[in-house]
C-alpha cells in the first residue's frame, strides 16, 4: 500500500516546469522580441541608424540587431532620410514583399513630415504611401530616440490580437 502512494504522489518538479499563459500574450512576446529591420537609409537619418547598431547604443538588447536587407527577412521597416518621389516607389515595392505582419518607423522629420524640403521632388511624409507605426522625431533623431522608437513599437505589438490573425490566414 505504501508502494503505492509513492507512485500515486504529487511530483513537484513537473509542476515547476510548467507555465501558464494566453496564446495571444506568447506570440507577441515572441514577435516584440525579435524585430528584424529592413533599414531604408535615404539620408542623413541612416548614419544615426547605423550607429544605434554599435555597441555604445546596443540595438541587440531589443532583439534587432539583425538587420536583414531583404524584404521577405525583415519584420520593420525603418524609413531613414529624405524620401523622394523617385524612391518612394521602390519604397513601397519593397514592403510589399516584406512577409506580415510588419511594421513602419518613420525615422526623422524628412521621413515623417518630408523636413525642411518643400519641393516637387520630396515626398511629404512616408505615411502618404505607407501605413507608419511610429513616428521617431528629430533631424536628425539621435540613436537613442530611435531606440525609444523601438521601444513604442514593442509596446503596440504586445497589445495586438495575434492569434485572431493568425486564425485568418
Amino acid at each position: 500500500m505504501v508502494a503505492l502512494q509513492k507512485e500515486i504522489s504529487y511530483d513537484s518538479k513537473v509542476e515547476g516546469n510548467v507555465i501558464v499563459s494566453r496564446a495571444d500574450a506568447v506570440i507577441n512576446w515572441i514577435r516584440k522580441n525579435s524585430l528584424w529591420p529592413m533599414p531604408m537609409g535615404l539620408a542623413c537619418c541612416a548614419i544615426e541608424l547605423m550607429s544605434a547598431a554599435s555597441a555604445r547604443f546596443d540595438i541587440a538588447r531589443f532583439g534587432s540587431e539583425v538587420m536583414r536587407f531583404s524584404p521577405r527577412q525583415s519584420d520593420v521597416m525603418i524609413v531613414a532620410g529624405t524620401v523622394t518621389y523617385k524612391m518612394a516607389e521602390a519604397t513601397k515595392r519593397i514592403y510589399e514583399q516584406m512577409a506580415a505582419p510588419k511594421w513602419v518607423i518613420a525615422m526623422g522629420a524628412c521621413a515623417s513630415t518630408g523636413g525642411m524640403y518643400r519641393s516637387y521632388a520630396v515626398l511629404q511624409g512616408i505615411d502618404q504611401i505607407l501605413p507608419v507605426d511610429v513616428y521617431v522625431s528629430g533631424c536628425p533623431p539621435r540613436p537613442e530616440a530611435l531606440l525609444d522608437g523601438l521601444l513604442r513599437l514593442q509596446e503596440k505589438i504586445s497589445r495586438e490580437p495575434s492569434l485572431r490573425r493568425l486564425k485568418r490566414i
